[in-house]
């Protein structure tokens, strides 16, 4: 996890700032949607040109305006811990470094085997997390839905997005890029450490799942 942090805290760590957050139990259903990516370590290139496209065709739908975004991240992440310690107006602030857009039914919203350059917090509706396999067929590994996370380890490490996802439903998403991250650990620190361990937890979660039905699989062979 101290690539997150390292992300945020950056050559500009202000005296006394906390270094690390604490995970806490299990309170989501389903995996991120690129759980399953292993990334070669190397250097962070800068995003291609595929991935601005991709973000420019999320962009392009029709967008929620901020106070009601900032309404529902409250209303799925209001009970986390490091959300809860914001005060209101520093949740405003977080909203301001977020876009929020309203995609209908049937849309791809993140494509696989492009890099990545923005995660998807699902705010409202469902997400189906396909695999694309070589042959042209689609296996679901999951469908998330409100409160969790897609493509996050790709916003971090610039890596190739491992499935492709494509709404169920008329969708509601608060959109993190990298320039917001960039943004909010130079202006923000304290607002971007609640985004990023909230980020963190739910990732650490989905990896734990990953492993017990590995192992479970294992065990049974």
């Amino acid at each position: 996890m101290k690539k997150l942090f390292d992300r945020l805290l950056g050559s500009q760590r202000p005296s006394g700032a906390e270094a690390e957050a604490k995970t806490t139990g299990p309170d989501d259903e389903g995996y991120f949607a690129t759980v399953f990516m292993e990334h070669p370590p190397g250097p962070q290139a800068a995003p291609a040109s595929p991935a601005a496209s991709s973000r420019s065709r999320l962009i392009g739908n029709e967008a929620c305006d901020t106070p009601r975004g900032l309404l529902l991240l409250n209303k799925v992440w209001g009970h986390d811990r490091y959300m809860a310690a914001l005060t209101p107006e520093e949740r405003n602030r977080l909203a301001q470094y977020l876009e929020f857009v309203i995609v209908p039914a049937g849309r791809e919203v993140i494509s696989q085997d492009q890099p990545g350059d923005f995660a998807l917090i699902v705010l409202e509706g469902m997400v189906a997390v396909d695999r694309v396999q070589p042959w042209g067929a689609r296996a679901r590994l999951t469908e998330a839905r409100d409160g969790d996370v897609l493509g996050e380890l790709s916003l971090l490490d610039a890596g190739m997005r491992f499935s492709a996802c494509v709404t169920l439903s008329r969708c509601t998403f608060a959109v993190v890029t990298v320039q917001a991250l960039d943004n909010i650990a130079r202006h923000d620190p304290r607002v971007g450490m609640a985004l990023m361990a909230s980020m963190a937890r739910r990732l650490s979660l989905r990896m734990r799942q990953v492993s017990a039905r590995l192992s479970a699989l294992l065990s049974a062979t």
